[in-house]
């Protein structure tokens, strides 16, 4: 296998749209794992709903999750990196949700909390991510919290997505879906996490190939040694890839692989 390391995205990338995975995609990732490459998912969710696709997968390995502030074995669930939230930093930002009436959550590497009971609405969206949100009086985040994801309209999160790119000295803003943001330490992003964890291995980013569909993936497509966006991807994610591949909804990550295992 020309690649050690191959990272894959979930949402929009490894799932289709209905958030299944494929079976010809489920075959082609078993396959590069047992021709010697280390299958490792790269992805916004936490690991409460990265582990359950690991699983399906029939794998076991390390993860990268919450955009790269957390990396973690799947088996042990023990923590190798952790990017942690300064609390003084997250302070203008929790100002500015609480003032307009913007939900938003602190995550931990395995829980989340909230301020309030949240709607029927969330609480459908966090259940479809086998997320059980806990209630937190405190104003202030956990000590441990690696982000800050806040969920509201496409309005609200286009308003709030053009104020914060523009603050300096806080928290790097990850557009990771239309209807969230996500409020983390500046060092924490995919790519700088596949960076780690590449040197962890003693490989090279020549060995190391990344699979991803949107913005929050174009550090690690550009870290990559080899990168590929779906073509469901926006213009500017497939401009930060070597190539691109057909959609989620098309097998398009198991087109890249099968070609690795033919060639």
């Amino acid at each position: 296998m020309q690649y050690r390391l191959i990272a894959i995205d979930v949402d929009g990338t490894l799932l289709d749209d209905q958030e299944k995975l494929r079976p010809r995609v489920r075959r082609a990732v078993r396959e590069a794992a047992a021709a010697g490459a280390e299958i490792v998912l790269c992805t916004g969710r936490g690991p409460v709903s990265t582990l359950p696709i690991m699983a399906e997968l029939g794998l076991s390995g390390t993860v990268i999750t919450h955009n790269g502030a957390v990396i973690l074995e799947s088996e042990s669930r023990r923590i190798l990196h952790e990017a942690k939230v300064p609390r003084r930093s997250a302070v203008p930002y929790l100002e500015y949700c609480r003032e307009r009436g913007i939900h938003f959550a602190f995550n931990t590497a395995f829980e989340l909390y909230v301020e309030k009971e949240p709607s029927r609405e969330a609480l459908e969206t966090y259940g479809r991510y086998w997320i059980r949100p806990i209630v937190r009086k405190e104003p202030e985040p956990p000590e441990n919290t690696v982000r800050l994801t806040v969920y509201g309209s496409r309005e609200e999160i286009d308003d709030a997505e053009a104020r914060w790119s523009g603050w300096s000295g806080g928290l790097s803003v990850h557009r990771s879906d239309y209807n969230f943001i996500d409020l983390q330490h500046p060092e924490a992003t995919k790519g700088s996490a596949l960076e780690r964890l590449a040197r962890l291995r003693g490989l090279t980013r020549r060995e190391v190939l990344a699979i991803g569909n949107y913005y929050n993936d174009i550090s690690m497509l550009r870290y990559a040694g080899r990168s590929v966006a779906v073509a469901n991807a926006p213009a500017e994610v497939r401009a930060a890839a070597d190539e691109v591949t057909r959609s989620n909804n098309e097998d398009g990550v198991a087109l890249v692989l099968e070609e690795l295992l033919r060639g």
